[in-house]
């Protein structure tokens, strides 16, 4: 997906009732180039033995129409950096503007113009898909007649027409994610954020969002923010950068970032792995570094598969059995290892309930302590 072009003649299609539902939404022909600019971003608590830092100078720029990826473990300070570009915390230093509004000086232009998608379900379980919409559109001051038209409409984009008068309680996981999704368009946001989107989610249900949300960037030109810890999903994404206590250490589109590591990883796994990788420390290119874990022996070497049959040889002529060798390409994961030193683990797919922050002026546990 490549956001719009600059010079584009055609106007995204907005929703029915968009333009009076969110007057102080950016006209297209007006939207800066870039819908997120960040300088200097910084964001610290104090606390009564040391100071945590959960963003540390940020510098970000998020094209408008793009779709772009915060990748990184628990604590690396994901959900506190959307607080602060959402004006839900304010900044200990730095300045940052959103759809053309400043976070420090018009914050509540910014609440208006974003939408939010949380990581942890806000939805009310015992009434309808439609009335919670209908209550969400009320608060944020539409009329009850534009407020009906508004949940009608979004539940038609995320595919819930045929579910709206169903409890929340009898949805599948997949509708919930899908139904908060409609919720945050109700406004018609320039710039939708999205907290771990499909945490919890089966596979499934977890491409059946990511399909919406593709079609929803694809049909309205909506700016769309991400923090994932899926390699897969982060691979949806136009670019991905990733923070490593709260520092951003690497930006780019998936191919370029992968392209900057080069090499294939190749493992071997035989009947004696620890001679094996002495042996193979000996037989590959002088400087390589050979480890050893529970998948085998590894290294990294360019055209991986030439190399396969070479060591296979110099293995079996010392008596060693080879009992399986492949040869893979860099991925997500091995540019994460190679900027920060480890790899990021997968999220737990059952993860214990935790109440939202509606003041995202203090760090949920367990998530933004560096």
């Amino acid at each position: 997906m490549q956001p719009p072009a600059d010079d584009a003649p055609r106007t995204p299609a907005p929703l029915l009732t968009a333009a009076r539902t969110n007057p102080d939404a950016v006209r297209w022909a007006d939207r800066p180039v870039h819908a997120i600019s960040a300088r200097g971003l910084v964001k610290s608590y104090p606390g009564p033995h040391a100071t945590t830092h959960a963003v540390r100078g940020l510098d970000l720029d998020v094209l408008r129409g793009e779709t772009y990826a915060f990748l990184g473990p628990n604590g690396a300070g994901k959900s506190t950096t959307i607080a602060l570009l959402c004006a839900l915390a304010r900044p200990t230093a730095g300045q940052a503007t959103v759809a053309g509004a400043d976070v420090g000086t018009q914050p509540d232009l910014v609440r208006r113009r974003v939408g939010m998608l949380f990581q942890h379900s806000a939805l009310d379980p015992d009434l309808t898909a439609e009335q919670n919409l209908y209550i969400h559109a009320r608060l944020y001051g539409l009329s009850r007649r534009h407020a009906r038209l508004r949940a009608a409409e979004t539940l038609e984009t995320v595919g819930l027409a045929d579910r709206h008068r169903s409890a929340v309680r009898t949805l599948s996981g997949g509708m919930r994610r899908r139904l908060e999704l409609a919720r945050g368009l109700l406004h018609a946001p320039e710039v939708l954020f999205l907290d771990e989107p499909t945490t919890g989610l089966d596979p499934h249900a977890r491409a059946q969002v990511w399909g919406h949300l593709r079609a929803l960037r694809d049909r309205h030109g909506n700016t769309l923010f991400v923090t994932t810890h899926y390699l897969e999903e982060a691979e949806n994404c136009d670019r991905i950068g990733i923070i490593d206590h709260g520092r951003l250490v690497a930006q780019g589109t998936p191919l370029a970032l992968k392209a900057e590591i080069g090499d294939d990883r190749v493992t071997l796994r035989t009947g004696d792995d620890m001679t094996a990788r002495q042996i193979v420390g000996r037989t590959a290119p002088p400087g390589l570094a050979v480890t050893l874990d529970s998948a085998g022996v590894s290294l990294r070497v360019p055209q991986g598969s030439a190399w396969i049959p070479r060591l296979c040889s110099a293995l079996e002529a010392h008596g060693i059995a080879v009992h399986a060798a492949s040869a893979t390409p860099p991925t997500l994961d091995d540019v994460f290892f190679h900027h920060t030193g480890r790899s990021i683990h997968p999220p737990d797919p059952h993860p214990a309930p935790a109440a939202p922050d509606p003041a995202g002026t203090a760090p949920t546990a367990g998530e933004e302590a560096p």
